[in-house]
């Protein structure tokens, strides 16, 4: 049964400022891929004249977060999603908009198992930057954990 993800770029364009005010576009969010688009602003431009680092690591994570959503955000009762690291490898000079497309590394099966086991379980989200000529600009991982909420004390 699909499950529908289309809220995803919505909510987080409500609750995360920083994906507002860059005006990230979402394109495909489900719980297996993500794409996220960064506009060309010069506004956040390097010394190079391409995209500032920052913003090019901001779009990678917000893109893993997006299939995070997408595959947990139904737990969030059960389970905060929270980056536990991340490793960003830059390929070639970013120019232009530039588009970030995640996959999630485990089964969602696989996560949700280990929550229910009382773990706390953590995925990988692999990231691909790439320009508008399709070229990989940016190579992003980033792991996360659903950590489980604490439960409220009922006396």
């Amino acid at each position: 049964m699909a499950t529908d993800t289309s809220w995803v770029g919505r909510a987080m364009a409500q609750t995360v400022p920083w994906v507002r005010s860059m005006n990230l576009e979402f394109g495909e969010v489900t719980p297996k891929r993500a794409v996220v688009r960064l506009p060309d602003d010069a506004a956040v431009h390097n010394h190079v004249g391409g995209p500032h680092a920052a913003m090019i690591f901001g779009l990678g994570e917000t893109a893993s977060g997006a299939i995070t959503m997408a595959a947990f955000g139904a737990l969030l009762e059960r389970a905060t999603p929270l980056v536990v690291s991340s490793e960003i490898r830059y390929l070639r000079l970013a120019r232009g908009p530039l588009t970030a497309t995640a996959v999630l590394g485990r089964p969602e099966a696989d996560v949700l198992a280990e929550l229910d086991a009382g773990t706390r379980p953590e995925f990988t989200v692999s990231v691909v930057i790439t320009d508008a000529d399709g070229r990989e600009t940016t190579h992003l991982s980033v792991v996360w954990t659903l950590r489980p909420n604490r439960q409220a004390n009922h006396f």
